[in-house]
């Protein structure tokens, strides 16, 4: 097919796309909507004739619906990150609580048998319980050492069945705690699948559309988000506020180790799920970074955003993690000079860009 071709057959794609523009939710397994938006078909771009190359407004259209498909990604990545993150400490509970369960096993049956030593002793006794034989000794002496032999019998066996008791108490609660956490692993294992499903189609639509447009719309495209992104970070430097040089100059050891190894990694891949050391997505290579600080953090942007300590924007300092979207679902750390260091999307390496070249959430200090 001629290349034109290709690229007229792209925009008539992002007509479709309207699939795959519903918001995803980070803490439940996202669902692909059953029919494109209407908003979307409004304002997708008309189709130009077979031989005429994609328009400026028409490569424009295209690079917001990549934009969109890719930021829809990166929260699907989230949910995903987040469910492996789930089934991997469900699946530590179960090893946990399967070992208390045969370690409960084995001391009730310890116990069993303690208390069948007991019942024997009577038997070869003639049956009588301790304080019968006791009324039948004529021995004084023999009497007061019964005595003492009674109390530590009695004792012994209450402190037996006391806790045998408590051992079948627990074990009972082990099995229960072992079931729940068993259904949490097998839901934490279906979110995971279906978040897997939703990114897999979001790149593929986004590879898609790229794929179908000619070199020199390619290289035009990659000027647009570079333009785009210029001017959201112009705009974020006209409006924000005076930096606090105090706070914002007062970069620690820490918060310098984990921006030195963050900017290591820049030219390495983006790729989803990923935590190094070859490639990353935008959470793991923050999380790795504060991690070879010696900060461990959460691993995904949306509980970095929900758990980490909150700053003002005009305090932050190197080292501190700038959360975007109102899904929180890309992170980036500030190195300073209004600029941070990221991993952007598929198809794109670890690089530094302007802190507000994307719409900003809020910001988050690790070490606070």
């Amino acid at each position: 097919m001629n290349r034109r071709h290709c690229a007229a057959a792209a925009i008539t794609l992002v007509c479709a796309l309207g699939l795959l523009t519903v918001p995803v939710q980070a803490m439940a397994a996202p669902t692909p909507d059953a029919s494109p938006s209407p908003s979307a078909s409004a304002t997708a771009p008309a189709v130009p004739s077979p031989a005429a190359p994609a328009s400026e407004k028409d490569l424009e259209k295209i690079r917001e619906q990549i934009e969109t498909l890719y930021r829809q990604a990166g929260a699907a990545t989230d949910a995903y990150n987040l469910a492996e993150e789930q089934t991997k400490k469900q699946s530590g509970e179960i090893v946990k609580l399967a070992k208390a369960i045969v370690d409960g096993q084995a001391r009730i049956a310890e116990l069993k048998d303690r208390a069948g030593a007991q019942a024997r002793e009577q038997y070869r006794n003639g049956g009588l319980p301790p304080g019968a034989q006791l009324v039948l000794s004529d021995d004084p002496q023999l009497f007061l050492d019964g005595v003492n032999k009674v109390r530590t019998s009695q004792q012994a066996s209450k402190t037996v069945l006391a806790e045998l008791t408590r051992t079948q108490e627990d074990l009972e609660t082990y099995t229960q705690d072992a079931s729940s956490n068993w259904h949490k692993l097998e839901t934490n294992r279906v979110e995971q699948a279906k978040a897997k499903k939703r990114i897999n189609a979001q790149i593929a639509a986004a590879e898609k559309l790229e794929s179908r447009l000619e070199k020199k719309e390619l290289a035009r495209l990659r000027q647009l988000e570079q333009d785009a992104a210029n001017r959201a970070q112009s705009a974020w430097l006209a409006t924000r506020p005076t930096p606090n040089v105090a706070v914002s100059g007062a970069t620690t050891a820490a918060g310098k180790a984990a921006v030195a190894f963050a900017t290591a990694q820049i030219g390495k891949p983006y790729v989803w799920g990923a935590t190094g050391p070859g490639s990353y997505d935008c959470s793991g290579l923050t999380s790795q970074a504060w991690a070879a600080a010696g900060r461990p953090i959460p691993r995904t942007s949306q509980e970095q955003w929900r758990l980490l300590p909150r700053i003002d924007i005009q305090d932050m300092r190197p080292g501190d993690l700038i959360i975007y979207h109102a899904d929180a679902s890309h992170v980036g750390m500030y190195v300073g000079d209004g600029a941070i260091v990221h991993s952007p999307r598929p198809g794109r390496h670890v690089t530094l860009a302007g802190a507000g070249s994307m719409k900003i959430l809020g910001v988050v200090r690790p070490e606070r």
